[in-house]
């Protein structure tokens, strides 16, 4: 009687999960009983009882998965290990996935009528699936703060599950392998997953061409802003910022106007997590930066059609704006040129040490009506005896609360800050308003200066916002740090006289 009962309550689950993929028009109803068949073999079932009254279906497509998967291990289907759970829901998932061409060829019927339904169709898709993580996203904290350079976006991480000790023992005793060969390389369309390595079955890739060259767009796992997608390249190669890759970047937002894109820098420190493959990273959102005002505009005598400007904002930021695709790349390239090799000894900037580069930039793309925008964001990873992890990076007296590398998503604006900030900050709040306390020691210096800041004005009710926007004025200076030229009287002549001997 009990095993018929959870025969027929994971039935009611199958049947919910089908239903919904019939409402989001992932099948047809002819396809309800082959996708029926697919799970049961999946979850070693070899009856199905079909429900006589099913349940009014309130939960999602993750919710259910969740379900599925409890039901594999608890009865012995599965391992009680992270990985296996993920590879057992994308292989659920994928029972009821258009294949790779149908996504295509529905992709491109509709941006051929306009490229917003299409990414609309593929953004839609890549959340329906469950590809993208949308139960765990929504568990991140995320607040916005004003400050002098405008609205900064701030996320604390939540979203990636920390792995148990029997995933980690398990990962050890995995021989490795060489496929795919990193977590962008297009082989992960469809890949089931393995220990150690993500579960892919329900992944999608459209295909593009920038300049000649086939691309592929994908959306993040775990999306840190809308639309939050990843252009990569077919070949596994590594990063390299050049003209084709600017040509590139124009080429896409030419294609997608209502994204913009970038690409995190192409040396260590400076640059993000993945150096090893040739990548983008855009969406459709309007960064703090984006928005931020021209503070000093300047000519280009070489590209007439070309206007250029030093941004307001904390890092160092040239804007070039153009109707002319061609000129705009030249002269991008020009200044990209110029800063491959440039010193100036008074910014303490130089460009390589021995044969070590170490100049080069962090470029976006978007386009307004119809003039194309390329900011390009000077960039530098030397070090020092004083800055052992860059002297262009978040400095001691902050990496309390940020130390990792400054990537596009942070140079536009947005702070990925680590999970552990979020009882770390609560024990600063008890240190700021006098109560009993466990705060962290590299928290301490900070959380003194201001309780001696609030100590008239903190109180229970006040103490998260005060919190919130001394986090912002800590990430606003993550920033200033990085920026090679400073936004004092001194930085600011540097930066001027970096232009004019750029030969524009």
């Amino acid at each position: 009687m009990i095993n018929k009962e959870i025969n027929m309550n994971i039935c009611q689950v199958i049947q919910q999960l089908i239903d919904n993929a019939l409402t989001l028009k992932f099948i047809e109803q002819e396809d309800e009983i082959y996708v029926r068949n697919q799970i049961l073999c999946l979850l070693g079932m070899n009856e199905f009882i079909i429900p006589e009254k099913i349940k009014e279906n309130e939960h999602t497509i993750p919710d259910l998965l969740e379900k599925l998967v409890d039901y594999a291990w608890e009865n012995g289907i599965i391992e009680d290990l992270f990985d296996e759970k993920e590879i057992l829901a994308s292989r659920i998932v994928n029972c009821f996935m258009a294949t790779p061409s149908t996504v295509n060829k529905s992709f491109y019927e509709k941006y051929h009528k306009n490229p917003v339904m299409a990414t609309d169709y593929f953004y839609g898709l890549s959340k329906n699936s469950n590809y993208i993580q949308t139960k765990r996203i929504a568990k991140n904290i995320n607040y916005q703060s004003q400050t002098e350079y405008g609205t900064l976006d701030i996320t604390i991480n939540l979203s990636k599950p920390e792995k148990n000790p029997k995933d980690i023992m398990k990962e050890k005793g995995i021989k490795s392998t060489n496929y795919p060969k990193c977590l962008l390389c297009v082989e992960n369309e469809g890949y089931a997953g393995r220990i150690g390595h993500p579960a892919r079955s329900n992944h999608r890739l459209v295909h593009l061409n920038l300049v000649g060259e086939p691309w592929y767009l994908q959306y993040s796992p775990y999306v840190y802003y809308n639309e939050h997608c990843i252009v990569l390249s077919k070949e596994h190669r590594d990063m390299k910022i050049d003209r084709q890759g600017l040509l590139r970047l124009v080429s896409f937002v030419e294609q997608f106007p209502h994204y913009f894109i970038g690409s995190n820098a192409d040396l260590p420190i400076v640059g993000g997590s993945i150096l090893s493959h040739d990548h983008y990273q855009g969406g459709r959102y309007e960064f703090a930066m984006a928005k931020a005002a021209d503070e000093y505009l300047f000519a280009l005598q070489s590209f007439p059609n070309v206007k250029g400007a030093i941004v307001k904002w904390p890092m160092s930021v040239i804007r070039l704006r153009s109707k002319r695709a061609d000129e705009l790349v030249a002269a991008a390239d020009r200044i990209l040129e110029s800063w491959r090799n440039y010193d100036d000894p008074s910014a303490d900037i130089y460009a390589y040490t021995g044969k070590t580069p170490h100049n080069t930039i962090t470029p976006i793309a978007r386009k307004r009506h119809d003039v194309l925008e390329l900011d390009l964001v000077l960039r530098n990873n030397r070090t020092s005896d004083e800055h052992v992890l860059g002297i262009f990076h978040p400095h001691s007296d902050v990496q309390h609360i940020k130390k990792e590398n400054i990537g596009l998503i942070e140079v536009m604006g947005l702070a990925v800050l680590p999970a552990r900030l979020i009882p770390e900050l609560k024990e600063v709040e008890k240190y700021i308003l006098g109560n009993q306390h466990e705060i962290a020691e590299y928290h301490r210096s900070w959380a003194e200066q201001l309780r001696e800041k609030y100590q008239k004005q903190a109180n229970n009710e006040n103490i998260g916002d005060i919190l919130r926007k001394e986090v912002t004025a800590k990430f606003m200076r993550v920033l200033e740090d990085a920026g090679v030229f400073k936004r004092n009287e001194q930085g600011i002549a540097a930066f001027k006289r970096f232009i004019k001997t750029s030969k524009l």
